[in-house]
């Protein structure tokens, strides 16, 4: 099989490709570049479980990047494990086809457990007194310590939160080059996510993005040419475009007004209690699961979200077949944002009644995805100083609650999910390979038999 790596450069769009980014808008007018055709919802996990299997949400079973898992009562987010995927992965695919195959997948999503050769994926450590610990799980397990030896450990918190920086898609690529350099692999696949994060603070104002567009343009420069001149075909890729929004709408508010949405009192604090609400939402950027526990207000809940400003539709069980989300783990309906709204989790009336994790960087006790966890709080005067005396007290084994996140929605400027309003704000693939494409746009299915094209012809 032919060397091949897949380089998903997120939220890249041919509108960014220009003055910020000299070596990729070059390297690409020398290449095919094709348009996807979006999957529905254009999320991380959603477009990821897409591209590797070649199959659609109602048949791989990755509805967003998370849901509620009915037999335990409990909303999750960003599981990791790959067993949840369900359907044959590329990989496991090409194996059949060439015994001599390897794969390592670099930061993909649902990267723990799976049967690629090599892994890398963030697992923090979650110590007892509270702390969270930058920390890597690999496959196999004794590539771990080699590799943070020789690049430190993974910068977690540029990875995600208020102080995301290039810093960890540089990482990830020099992880990237030293697999390649020990192991080898056939198929390679390599998430950057630095552009994802300027574009959710700031929306598409190039003003303010074009810093970043700049450092990544010149992580790409590096890592292409390094795999370009290992003879390695290049393949790069995006799962969706972002496009600016001005509008944030709180679906679980709403339904906590019409008496749907139960909260249990905790502290002086407010949890959302799923299990005991008529209906309650999964907000995950434009796309919101509505799941209904009575569904004597299956109705109700409909109108409502129909009527709601910035929801351009709701999915029901016919409509849900339409756009292949017929699954058990989607809600019983779904709203889908307009392209300039998107869903916060909100569910409390007033912010003192927040629960404790509503200012932190906390994405697994959130009901639903935060983007507001990309900024400082702005009422703080001098947040850095107050994180470092947050890490003070967790240096001297203190408990602390890193509360520096504020409950804003209408500072986040960029979001995606929806079907994008054009092919150019929209994800993209690039490849030398013109020969093994025959259209000038491909669906977010056939990602998969154009990596696997590459890599046997």
């Amino acid at each position: 099989m032919q060397k091949t790596v897949v380089i998903n450069l997120v939220a890249l769009t041919s509108k960014l490709l220009g003055e910020y980014t000299p070596f990729l808008s070059r390297w690409s007018q020398e290449q095919q570049i094709l348009p996807i055709a979006p999957v529905l919802p254009a999320v991380t996990c959603t477009v990821q479980a897409t591209y590797l299997t070649g199959k659609l949400p109602h048949e791989h079973g990755i509805v967003g990047n998370g849901w509620y898992f009915q037999d335990e009562c409990e909303i999750k987010f960003w599981r990791q494990s790959n067993k949840l995927i369900q359907a044959p992965k590329i990989w496991e695919v090409a194996k059949e086809l060439d015994h001599n195959f390897t794969c390592a997948n670099l930061f993909w999503w649902y990267n723990m457990y799976s049967t690629a050769d090599y892994t890398i994926t963030p697992r923090p450590i979650y110590t007892a007194d509270g702390r969270k610990i930058p920390d890597i799980y690999t496959q196999p397990g004794d590539l771990r310590s080699p590799l943070q030896k020789t690049l430190g450990n993974f910068p977690l918190f540029n990875y995600w939160g208020p102080n995301t920086s290039i810093q960890a898609s540089k990482w990830i690529a020099e992880a990237a080059k030293w697999v390649d350099n020990h192991y080898h692999p056939t198929l390679t696949l390599i998430y950057l996510p630095h552009l994802d994060y300027c574009l959710q603070k700031y929306g598409t104002d190039i003003d303010k993005i074009k810093q970043d567009l700049l450092e990544i343009d010149a992580a790409c420069q590096d890592l292409i040419t390094f795999y370009q001149n290992r003879n390695t075909q290049v393949i790069v890729l995006s799962e969706y475009g972002i496009t600016t929004v001005t509008q944030p709408i709180h679906i679980n508010r709403l339904l906590r007004q019409h008496n749907l949405l139960t909260v249990r009192e905790e502290l002086g604090g407010e949890k959302l209690d799923p299990g005991a609400s008529q209906a309650f939402a999964v907000a995950d950027h434009q796309i919101a699961h509505v799941y209904i526990n009575n569904s004597l207000v299956r109705d109700k809940v409909r109108s409502l979200l129909e009527q709601t400003p910035g929801i351009a539709y709701v999915l029901d069980d016919v409509s849900k077949q339409q756009y292949h989300l017929a699954h058990p783990r989607s809600g019983e309906l779904i709203a889908i944002a307009q392209p300039h709204a998107w869903f916060t989790y909100y569910y409390w009336f007033h912010d003192h009644r927040a629960p404790d994790f509503a200012r932190t960087v906390d994405i697994h006790r959130k009901p639903g995805y935060d983007p507001v966890e990309l900024f400082f709080d702005p009422k703080i005067k001098f947040p850095r100083l107050k994180v470092a005396g947050e890490l003070l007290k967790k240096q001297m084994n203190w408990r602390y609650l890193m509360n520096v996140i504020p409950l804003k929605a209408e500072l986040v400027r960029g979001s995606h999910g929806c079907i994008p309003p054009s092919p150019e704000e929209g994800a993209l693939l690039i490849t030398s390979r013109a020969d093994l494409v025959d259209s000038a746009s491909i669906k977010a299915t056939d990602v998969y038999q154009v990596i696997l094209d590459h890599l046997q012809k």
